[in-house]
Order: C-alpha cells, then structure tokens, then sequence
C-alpha cells in the first residue's frame, strides 16, 4: 500500500516525518518495549521542546518511563507541546520568553520528585541541589554550558550525571556539523540576506565555533574567528581562518556570531566598533552572551543601527519556524541520551560519574548501531 506523502505545512505531520527519520531512536524504542528500563520510574526534562525531542521523549514512554517535562527558554514550540500531551506526556508550561515564568515551570518539574533528570543547562539540577530530595538516582545534561554549571555542584549533586556534549559523537556529529549547518540556514532564512564576500566575526572556536566558520566559508563568506584560548587561536588560523585582535575584527565584521557559552562576549560597550547595520546572532545555549537589550538602548541613542537576531536567544531554535539542528544528528544524541538514562536506571554507573562524559561503551554502541542503519 502507498503511503500518503507528508504535507510540510502541517505541524502535526511535519513531527510525524521527524518521529519516522529518527531510525536509531526508533530501533531503541522498540527494544525498550520489551526489556522497559523505566517502569516504575518519573523521567523530569527539561530541554527544547521541538519535533527532534518529541522523538526522544516518546521513546523514554515506550521504556515505560513516566514523563514530567517542561521546554527551555524562547525554544519551546506549541505543536510539540501538544502533541505530547496528547500521547500522556505531563507537559509543564508554554512557550515564554519571560525567564521567571520560566523559573517557575522548571521548579514544577523538580518538585514532581523524578527518579531521573534529563537536563539541558544545568537548570534541573542546579535546582535540586537547593531542594534535594530522596530518591533521586541520576540523570544526563545535554550542553557544555550545563557541564560547566554543575562541575562545581558535583559534591553536593552525589548521583551520576552523564554529559551527553562530552561524548565524542556529540562533538563532531552535532556540534560541529549540525550546529554549523543549522546556523547558516538560520542566518539566510531570518534575514533574507546572502552571505557572498560577507564579513563575518565568530566568537568561540570549540566544535560548535569551528563549524559555524567553516559552514559560513564554505557559503563564500569572509571569515574571522575571535578565540581567548590561544591554542584553539592557532588552530582556527592553521584551518586558514583570519584570527585578528577583538577590536578589529567587530570594527570589520558585517556580521557578528556568538558561540562560546560565556556571559557578556558583545555588549553595549562594543557599539562604537560595530559597523551601522551589523547583523548579530547567538548560538550559544543560554541568552546571555550578546547583551540585546543593553545594544538595542544604546544605539537607540547614538541613532545607529543594530540588529539582534532572535533577541539573542538561540538562533536556530528561536524565531520564525525554528527548525533547529539536523534530524540526523539529534537522533544520534538522543540515542546517547536514551542509553545513558537506562544506564542509570539500570545502576550501571555510580556517584563517581558525576558531571562525567558519556562513558565509552555507550559510544561504541550507538556509533555501530547507526552504521549499520
């Protein structure tokens, strides 16, 4: 029988296709149907809430987890929301830009007491460590930013907490391809703009910074990169990118990109050496590395011109029709993500992989099952 093609414009058939692409989260659902890692047991997440993760969270059901989950900040997209409260997800919240309704969702799902803590910033975690509770078995953080938050927490966290960007796969499936691809795509759908003999500034050269470079090169833009870590500097040089002082490269660039996951890296200090009309855009995790607001007020009163993409909020995952990164990439994490959690179910891993990477065997076996997809 000939299957009805899928019509893009519909929201609800448009997470069905991302649902059937997701072969390897598909492949695991189906053995987790079976073997049910997580019955008994409340999974809280608090992660963007999109097509890719629809995926992921209806898979933890099929393992037999209850699911408490709220979206991130200026991520969370309706049609996701619904779709999973339709299939027994508890979904906490609404898509909001307003970071004390935020707060306050995210405490929601740490006060339901899960078992397990699928996080994505640290945020879940960071509040259990000022109301923990008994219980708790562990969890997974998805980002290098929540890595970075927890690190210090570690003492006071005691559980496993397995950092999914730490493994090798996320580093150089999704943050080095994807993000790169999704962020380029971003850029041109939001703006309208071509990217031909552009100027482009991009701040941070980690695995996400290296493939947002090498995607707007590869688009026929001018690239510098602006790195603080003088090794990581050299490299992005050696990779032929021009890597000039701070100052000369914002005075140059007409367009400005933000991937580091630091606090403040272009504020309304930097709108003297920004050109009238430069473009701005973040891809970090967290809203804080372009200061939007403190931008938008002082070129208000220069009477310049200043753009802010997505109000600093990430830009492949906010703004009109946020498509985020590729389905193939995610299905990839979040099968690291899937396995990880049944690890801690399974008490595979103890207090002493707390903020750890993804242990070792975990890659191995997601990296032979895609292969062979």
């Amino acid at each position: 029988m000939t299957q009805r093609p899928f019509v893009f414009n519909r929201p609800v058939e448009r997470i069905e296709w991302v649902i059937e692409q997701c072969r390897l989260l598909t492949a695991i659902g189906a053995e987790l149907e079976q073997t049910r890692p997580f019955d008994g047991l409340t999974i809280g997440t608090g992660i963007h809430l999109e097509p890719k993760t629809v995926a992921l969270l209806l898979t933890l059901l099929s393992g037999g987890a209850k699911l408490v989950s709220t979206g991130n900040l200026n991520t969370t997209q309706q049609e996701a929301v619904d779709y999973l409260a339709a299939r027994g997800v508890n979904v906490v919240g609404r898509p909001t830009q307003d970071a004390s309704e935020h707060d306050g969702y995210l405490w929601e799902v740490v006060r339901s007491r899960p078992q397990l803590l699928l996080d994505n910033g640290g945020d879940l975690f960071a509040r259990y460590v000022e109301e923990p509770y008994d219980g708790l078995l562990g969890g997974t953080e998805e980002t290098t930013s929540g890595r970075m938050r927890l690190e210090p927490l570690r003492e006071a966290i005691g559980v496993p907490v397995l950092v999914i960007n730490d493994s090798p796969i996320k580093q150089f499936a999704e943050n080095r391809h994807a993000v790169g691809q999704s962020v380029l795509e971003s850029f041109i759908r939001l703006t309208n703009k071509s990217t031909n003999g552009r100027r482009v500034t991009v701040f941070g050269y980690g695995a996400c910074g290296k493939g947002v470079a090498a995607n707007f090169r590869n688009a026929y833009a001018i690239v510098s990169v602006v790195e603080t870590d003088p090794v990581a500097r050299l490299e992005a040089m050696l990779d032929g990118f021009l890597v000039p002082e701070r100052e000369e490269a914002l005075r140059s660039a007409d367009v400005v990109l933000t991937v580091t996951g630091a606090q403040g890296v272009v504020t309304a200090a930097d709108l003297p050496l920004l050109r009238d009309g430069a473009i701005l855009a973040n891809a970090g995790h967290f809203p804080w590395e372009i200061d939007a607001a403190g931008l938008a007020a002082a070129a208000g009163e220069a009477g310049r011109r200043i753009h802010v993409l997505t109000d600093g909020h990430m830009v492949n995952l906010a703004g009109p029709r946020p498509l985020g990164n590729s389905i193939e990439s995610m299905d990839l994490g979040f099968a690291l993500q899937t396995r990880c959690l049944e690890a801690v179910a399974r008490g595979e891993v103890g207090r002493e992989s707390c903020v750890v990477p993804v242990p070792r065997a975990i890659d191995e076996q997601v990296a032979a099952a895609f292969v062979k997809l």
